[in-house]
C-alpha cells in the first residue's frame, strides 16, 4: 500500500476499510459511549473516568475489524487521522450523509446498505 499523504486521500481509505455496516455499526456504538462517558465524567467531575473513553471506543472499534471487517484497523498506521476520521463517521451517521460519503469512496452498494 502507498503512503497517504493527505487527509483528503485518508478519508476514501478509511470508509472503504470499514466497508461492512456491521462494521460501522460497531464503531457507532464505541463512539457513542465515549461521547456518553466524556459527558458523564463533565458533569460528575469524575476526572479518572476519561480513560475509559478510548477503552470504550477502541475496544469496539477493534473488535470490529478483527470479527467482521477482518482487516487490521487504520488506527495502526495513521492514529491521528483515524481518530478524527471515526467521529467524522458517526457524524456523517447521525447527519444521514454516510450513503453519499460510501458511495463517493467507492464502497459498494452490497457491502454499504446501511449507514
Amino acid at each position: 500500500m502507498k503512503s497517504i499523504k493527505t487527509y483528503s486521500e485518508f478519508w476514501p481509505f478509511y470508509l472503504r476499510e470499514h466497508s461492512k455496516p456491521a462494521t460501522r455499526g460497531w464503531h457507532y456504538v464505541g463512539t457513542a459511549m465515549g461521547i456518553g462517558i466524556l459527558v458523564f465524567a463533565v458533569f460528575t467531575g469524575r476526572w479518572w473516568m476519561l480513560p475509559l473513553m478510548l477503552v470504550a471506543g477502541y475496544f469496539f472499534a477493534w473488535m470490529s475489524h478483527a470479527a467482521v471487517e477482518k482487516n487490521r484497523p487504520a488506527t495502526f498506521t495513521y492514529p491521528l487521522w483515524s481518530f478524527i476520521s471515526d467521529f467524522k463517521m458517526f457524524f456523517c451517521f447521525l447527519t444521514g450523509q454516510m450513503p453519499k460519503e460510501l458511495e463517493k469512496a467507492g464502497v459498494t452498494k452490497s457491502s454499504s446498505t446501511s449507514q
